[in-house]
């Protein structure tokens, strides 16, 4: 395996691979946030808040800021999939981050300046599955890295 400090391929090991797709994945969809057709009632979209009439697949409600702050998300997670520990920690992290959108979600009244980023019951639902796939992701895939170089290094095997 290569060490830390040198790698350079996103893909080296399973969990950079899985953070790559991850951060291609939210760099798509704030791509197709601001693609008419893709993104319905594009005209209605505002920079920010619960006003926003876009919905992205005719589903997900986005706005301008909703859709820089995946990409930015996207830039952020290949930047962190250089490395080992940076993938498990944009896969973690990230998921964190999206587990406390979710709740951010379900509390505030949406119809309120509050609901600035802006989300909706969809969003929220989405937000869990993103917050949950992507903590498991990371500790699954993290801990099959560190039993097998455990193993290489002749340590102890079990976690």
């Amino acid at each position: 395996m290569a060490n830390e400090r040198t790698t350079r391929s996103m893909t080296d090991t399973p969990i950079q691979t899985a953070a790559t797709v991850v951060a291609a994945v939210f760099l798509l969809v704030g791509v197709l946030g601001f693609i008419p057709g893709i993104t319905s009632h594009y005209g209605d979209m505002t920079f920010a808040g619960h006003d926003s009439d876009a919905k992205l697949l005719g589903i997900f409600q986005v706005s301008i800021l909703h859709n820089i702050v995946h990409l930015l998300f996207g830039i952020a997670g290949l930047a962190m999939a250089r490395t080992w520990s940076g993938a498990r920690g944009y896969l973690i992290g990230g998921g964190v981050i999206y587990l406390v959108l979710f709740l951010y979600g379900v509390i505030i009244d949406r119809g309120t300046g509050a609901n600035f980023v802006p989300v909706n019951s969809a969003d929220n639902w989405l937000h869990l599955l993103l917050g949950v796939g992507m903590i498991a992701l990371g500790f699954v895939l993290g801990r099959d890295t560190v039993a097998r170089s455990r193993t290489a290094d002749g340590g102890a095997t079990h976690l």
